[in-house]
């Protein structure tokens, strides 16, 4: 078990938004979170799965609603005393109705704001997180993960916004109506909420996990981090991925919010070895299809991943400006997601495309050039 210091936490959440496909929360946000609870003398802490006994209970606490959420609310102006603590929040009243005592917190997947969530939460709680995720990337709906693909129960469900509203969902027929209730309630609360779902003992929940993700985007976050210069090798040599493309954008993204989610498109006009070609990416929070000059490229549930050659800043969505310089990679998803299942939970023609999913490997040699 380690304890984390500062550097480890910027790697740790750099990496993971990298690896987060453009959603998976703010990393700005997620970066004063962790500093906040550093400054306050809590300890966080990252523990091996195989540290920790298999009786030990877990849930897993995370942010629901959109990346440039309205707002609005459906209640009268208030008062949001609770913000920022909406996922302890959810993660308490969860162990309250269950009677039991959590002995860590699992992030629900990789990005900036969710993977610190899970971090903090347990910070807060005094407990370690582990080192692990249920996506291995980041994901626009609930039932997208690798604990639905496991047949692992989302139920119960603790929930918690802003203004201290609090909710448990004991049971759903699905998740995908666990996707529907709380997106409806992260859209009354404003564009948010707190939500610990997936309560179990660790012995159970193994196997819904993709372990040992964290140290992972930590390695990624620190070839980002310590690199000077052109990015693009160390990037490749830490995630053994794929070049994609390199380019400019030729516009600032085109997005709307709606539903609870924040919907777009990017295009990318290339450079160097890419120069008169374009690439298209559409998005569901997450980056979900890319397609070059016109032809269907990299599709979920493999990774798209998108990052400033000149800040070194992962591209999160949909703060794509017109004129930034681009890397795009491409990364294989973690093997559960290429069962059938995990293909029809999470591939394009859950998202409406015609396309099949067809992966990476399959299209492009290391280095990113095609075979």
């Amino acid at each position: 078990m380690r304890t984390l210091e500062w550097e480890h936490l910027q790697d740790i959440l750099i990496g993971a938004a990298f690896l987060g496909t453009g959603g998976g929360g703010s990393l700005e946000a997620g970066l004063k979170t962790v500093r906040a609870d550093l400054r306050a003398g809590r300890a966080i802490r990252l523990a091996d799965p195989d540290e920790l006994p298999p009786e030990t209970w877990a849930c897993t606490p995370y942010y629901c609603g959109s990346l440039a959420p309205s707002g609005k609310t459906a209640f009268r102006a208030a008062a949001a005393p609770h913000e920022g603590q909406e996922c302890l929040l959810a993660a308490r009243v969860l162990e309250r109705h269950l009677g039991v005592t959590f002995g860590t917190t699992v992030a629900t997947e990789l990005g900036g704001g969710n993977t610190a969530a899970a971090l903090s939460v347990a910070a807060q709680l005094g407990l370690p997180a582990l080192d692990a995720d249920g996506a291995g990337r980041s994901v626009p709906d609930l039932q997208h993960s690798t604990y639905f693909v496991a047949g692992i129960p989302i139920a119960p469900m603790g929930i918690g916004n802003k203004f201290g509203d609090e909710a448990v969902v004991q049971h759903v027929a699905d998740d995908f109506h666990a996707e529907a209730l709380v997106r409806a309630m992260a859209v009354a609360s404003g564009g948010h909420v707190g939500v610990a779902d997936h309560p179990g003992r660790l012995g159970e929940l193994r196997k819904g996990l993709v372990l040992r993700s964290l140290t992972f985007s930590e390695q990624v976050g620190h070839a980002i981090r310590k690199k000077r210069g052109d990015v693009v090798d160390a990037v490749l040599a830490a995630t053994d991925g794929y070049l994609l493309f390199r380019g400019v954008a030729a516009s600032d993204c085109k997005y709307e919010d709606t539903q609870g989610f924040t919907f777009g498109e990017m295009s990318l006009r290339g450079v160097d070895e890419d120069r008169g070609s374009r690439y298209r990416i559409w998005f569901k929070n997450e980056n979900i299809m890319a397609w070059k000059n016109g032809k269907a490229d990299v599709t979920a549930p493999d990774l798209v991943c998108l990052l400033d050659v000149e800040t070194h800043a992962p591209i999160l969505n949909p703060w794509l400006k017109k004129g930034q310089p681009i890397a795009a990679f491409g990364l294989p998803a973690h093997a559960i997601w290429r069962t059938p299942r995990g293909v029809e939970a999470f591939g394009p023609r859950y998202f409406g495309f015609k396309e099949k999913f067809v992966p990476i490997e399959r299209k492009h040699t290391k280095g990113g050039r095609r075979a």
